[in-house]
Protein backbone atom coordinates (compact mmCIF):
# COMPACT_ATOMS: atom_id res chain seq x y z
CA UNK A 1 0.00 0.00 0.00
CA UNK A 2 1.44 3.38 -0.99
CA UNK A 3 2.14 5.93 1.71
CA UNK A 4 2.05 9.72 1.27
CA UNK A 5 3.74 10.58 4.55
CA UNK A 6 7.46 11.22 4.86
CA UNK A 7 8.06 8.33 7.21
CA UNK A 8 6.16 5.22 8.27
CA UNK A 9 6.29 2.73 11.08
CA UNK A 10 6.76 -0.95 10.30
CA UNK A 11 4.24 -3.03 12.29
CA UNK A 12 5.66 -5.53 14.73
CA UNK A 13 9.09 -3.89 14.84
CA UNK A 14 8.79 -2.04 18.16
CA UNK A 15 7.56 1.13 16.50
CA UNK A 16 10.84 1.83 14.71
CA UNK A 17 10.54 4.56 12.08
CA UNK A 18 11.87 4.09 8.58
CA UNK A 19 12.41 6.76 5.94
CA UNK A 20 11.07 6.03 2.44
CA UNK A 21 13.35 4.76 -0.31
CA UNK A 22 13.82 8.22 -1.87
CA UNK A 23 15.22 9.56 1.42
CA UNK A 24 17.61 6.61 1.71
CA UNK A 25 18.75 7.21 -1.88
CA UNK A 26 19.46 10.87 -1.18
CA UNK A 27 21.44 9.97 1.92
CA UNK A 28 23.40 7.37 -0.04
CA UNK A 29 24.32 9.93 -2.70
CA UNK A 30 25.43 12.41 -0.03
CA UNK A 31 27.49 9.72 1.69
CA UNK A 32 29.12 8.74 -1.59
CA UNK A 33 29.90 12.36 -2.40
CA UNK A 34 31.39 12.94 1.05
CA UNK A 35 33.61 9.89 0.81
CA UNK A 36 34.97 10.84 -2.61
CA UNK A 37 35.81 14.44 -1.62
CA UNK A 38 39.44 15.07 -0.60
CA UNK A 39 39.70 14.47 3.10
CA UNK A 40 36.27 12.92 3.21
CA UNK A 41 37.65 9.69 4.57
CA UNK A 42 41.09 10.92 5.53
CA UNK A 43 42.61 9.67 2.26
CA UNK A 44 40.59 11.34 -0.47
CA UNK A 45 39.72 7.94 -2.03
CA UNK A 46 36.32 6.55 -2.93
CA UNK A 47 34.92 4.03 -0.49
CA UNK A 48 32.17 1.60 -1.46
CA UNK A 49 28.84 1.75 0.38
CA UNK A 50 28.45 -0.40 3.44
CA UNK A 51 25.96 -3.24 3.09
CA UNK A 52 23.27 -3.36 5.78
CA UNK A 53 22.48 -6.55 7.62
CA UNK A 54 20.21 -8.96 5.75
CA UNK A 55 17.32 -8.35 8.11
CA UNK A 56 16.86 -6.67 11.50
CA UNK A 57 16.64 -8.84 14.59
CA UNK A 58 12.96 -8.03 15.05
CA UNK A 59 12.14 -9.64 11.70
CA UNK A 60 14.35 -12.66 12.36
CA UNK A 61 12.31 -13.32 15.50
CA UNK A 62 9.17 -13.83 13.38
CA UNK A 63 8.79 -17.53 12.58
CA UNK A 64 6.29 -16.78 9.81
CA UNK A 65 8.85 -14.54 8.11
CA UNK A 66 11.56 -17.19 8.40
CA UNK A 67 9.30 -19.89 6.93
CA UNK A 68 8.28 -17.56 4.11
CA UNK A 69 11.88 -16.69 3.27
CA UNK A 70 13.13 -20.26 3.48
CA UNK A 71 10.15 -21.41 1.43
CA UNK A 72 11.08 -18.98 -1.33
CA UNK A 73 14.68 -20.18 -1.27
CA UNK A 74 13.64 -23.85 -1.35
CA UNK A 75 11.19 -23.24 -4.20
CA UNK A 76 13.82 -21.40 -6.22
CA UNK A 77 16.38 -24.18 -5.84
CA UNK A 78 13.84 -26.89 -6.63
CA UNK A 79 12.45 -24.96 -9.60
CA UNK A 80 15.95 -24.71 -11.06
CA UNK A 81 16.33 -28.49 -10.83
CA UNK A 82 12.93 -29.13 -12.41
CA UNK A 83 13.30 -26.53 -15.15
CA UNK A 84 16.47 -28.26 -16.28
CA UNK A 85 14.28 -31.31 -16.95
CA UNK A 86 11.49 -29.32 -18.60
CA UNK A 87 9.16 -29.75 -15.60
CA UNK A 88 7.57 -27.63 -12.90
CA UNK A 89 6.73 -28.23 -9.26
CA UNK A 90 3.17 -29.33 -10.02
CA UNK A 91 4.48 -32.01 -12.37
CA UNK A 92 6.60 -33.44 -9.56
CA UNK A 93 3.71 -33.22 -7.10
CA UNK A 94 1.33 -35.07 -9.42
CA UNK A 95 3.92 -37.77 -10.12
CA UNK A 96 4.59 -38.23 -6.40
CA UNK A 97 0.86 -38.51 -5.72
CA UNK A 98 0.46 -41.21 -8.38
CA UNK A 99 3.49 -43.04 -7.01
CA UNK A 100 2.04 -43.00 -3.48
CA UNK A 101 -1.60 -43.81 -4.27
CA UNK A 102 -1.42 -45.62 -7.59
CA UNK A 103 -3.59 -45.07 -10.70
CA UNK A 104 -6.56 -42.77 -10.15
CA UNK A 105 -9.11 -40.71 -12.09
CA UNK A 106 -8.06 -37.20 -13.05
CA UNK A 107 -10.86 -35.76 -10.94
CA UNK A 108 -9.67 -37.59 -7.87
CA UNK A 109 -6.10 -36.52 -8.48
CA UNK A 110 -7.19 -32.89 -8.91
CA UNK A 111 -9.16 -33.03 -5.67
CA UNK A 112 -6.28 -34.53 -3.71
CA UNK A 113 -3.91 -31.87 -5.05
CA UNK A 114 -6.50 -29.13 -4.45
CA UNK A 115 -6.25 -28.10 -8.10
CA UNK A 116 -8.73 -26.94 -10.69
CA UNK A 117 -9.64 -29.86 -12.97
CA UNK A 118 -8.59 -28.00 -16.12
CA UNK A 119 -5.21 -27.11 -14.60
CA UNK A 120 -4.67 -30.71 -13.56
CA UNK A 121 -5.59 -31.79 -17.08
CA UNK A 122 -2.80 -29.64 -18.50
CA UNK A 123 -0.31 -31.07 -16.01
CA UNK A 124 -1.30 -34.63 -16.92
CA UNK A 125 -1.09 -33.84 -20.65
CA UNK A 126 2.44 -32.50 -20.14
CA UNK A 127 3.41 -35.71 -18.35
CA UNK A 128 1.87 -37.83 -21.07
CA UNK A 129 3.78 -35.94 -23.77
CA UNK A 130 6.99 -36.42 -21.80
CA UNK A 131 6.29 -40.15 -21.56
CA UNK A 132 6.01 -40.02 -17.76
CA UNK A 133 2.30 -40.87 -17.49
CA UNK A 134 -0.47 -42.62 -19.38
CA UNK A 135 -4.26 -42.92 -19.25
CA UNK A 136 -5.73 -46.42 -18.93
CA UNK A 137 -9.13 -48.00 -18.35
CA UNK A 138 -9.19 -50.06 -15.18
CA UNK A 139 -10.30 -53.72 -15.42
CA UNK A 140 -13.92 -54.00 -14.32
CA UNK A 141 -14.37 -50.24 -14.53
CA UNK A 142 -14.18 -49.47 -18.26
CA UNK A 143 -16.28 -46.34 -17.94
CA UNK A 144 -13.62 -44.41 -16.07
CA UNK A 145 -10.15 -43.48 -17.25
CA UNK A 146 -7.33 -43.54 -14.72
CA UNK A 147 -3.94 -41.85 -15.01
CA UNK A 148 -0.80 -43.65 -13.89
CA UNK A 149 2.97 -43.45 -14.13
CA UNK A 150 4.76 -45.24 -16.95
CA UNK A 151 8.01 -47.17 -16.37
CA UNK A 152 9.79 -44.11 -17.76
CA UNK A 153 7.83 -41.99 -15.28
CA UNK A 154 8.96 -44.10 -12.36
CA UNK A 155 12.57 -43.74 -13.50
CA UNK A 156 12.17 -39.99 -13.96
CA UNK A 157 10.66 -39.71 -10.47
CA UNK A 158 13.67 -41.47 -8.97
CA UNK A 159 15.93 -38.91 -10.64
CA UNK A 160 13.72 -36.05 -9.49
CA UNK A 161 13.80 -37.33 -5.92
CA UNK A 162 17.60 -37.27 -6.13
CA UNK A 163 17.37 -33.65 -7.29
CA UNK A 164 15.08 -32.85 -4.36
CA UNK A 165 17.58 -34.43 -1.95
CA UNK A 166 20.35 -32.34 -3.51
CA UNK A 167 18.29 -29.17 -3.05
CA UNK A 168 17.65 -30.16 0.57
CA UNK A 169 21.35 -30.70 1.18
CA UNK A 170 22.11 -27.26 -0.23
CA UNK A 171 19.42 -25.47 1.78
CA UNK A 172 19.98 -27.36 5.05
CA UNK A 173 23.77 -27.44 4.93
CA UNK A 174 24.17 -25.81 8.39
CA UNK A 175 22.14 -28.58 10.07
CA UNK A 176 23.24 -32.02 11.21
CA UNK A 177 21.35 -35.14 10.18
CA UNK A 178 19.60 -35.26 13.57
CA UNK A 179 18.62 -31.60 13.26
CA UNK A 180 17.27 -32.17 9.76
CA UNK A 181 15.15 -35.06 10.99
CA UNK A 182 13.83 -32.92 13.83
CA UNK A 183 13.05 -30.04 11.47
CA UNK A 184 11.21 -32.37 9.10
CA UNK A 185 9.18 -33.80 11.97
CA UNK A 186 8.21 -30.33 13.20
CA UNK A 187 7.28 -29.12 9.72
CA UNK A 188 5.11 -32.19 9.12
CA UNK A 189 3.34 -31.58 12.43
CA UNK A 190 2.60 -27.96 11.47
CA UNK A 191 1.50 -29.08 8.00
CA UNK A 192 -0.89 -31.66 9.46
CA UNK A 193 -2.34 -29.01 11.76
CA UNK A 194 -2.87 -26.58 8.88
CA UNK A 195 -4.33 -29.29 6.64
CA UNK A 196 -6.78 -30.34 9.37
CA UNK A 197 -7.81 -26.72 9.94
CA UNK A 198 -8.38 -26.21 6.21
CA UNK A 199 -10.47 -29.40 6.00
CA UNK A 200 -12.63 -28.21 8.89
CA UNK A 201 -13.31 -24.92 7.13
CA UNK A 202 -14.31 -26.72 3.93
CA UNK A 203 -16.70 -28.99 5.84
CA UNK A 204 -18.29 -26.01 7.59
CA UNK A 205 -18.81 -24.24 4.26
CA UNK A 206 -20.46 -27.32 2.76
CA UNK A 207 -22.82 -27.64 5.74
Amino acid sequence: MKRSVATEKAPGLSGRTFAPACTHAARAREESSRLTRPGGNGQGKAVGPRHPDTAPAGVLNLNAYLMYTMGKAARRRLSEKLTARGLRLWHLTAMAMMADLGPQPKGTLASRLDMNASDLGRIVNDLIKAGHAECVRRPGDRRHVHVQLTPEGWSALDSLNADVASADDDLLAPLSEAERDQLGSLLRRVYTHMDSAASSVVQEVRV
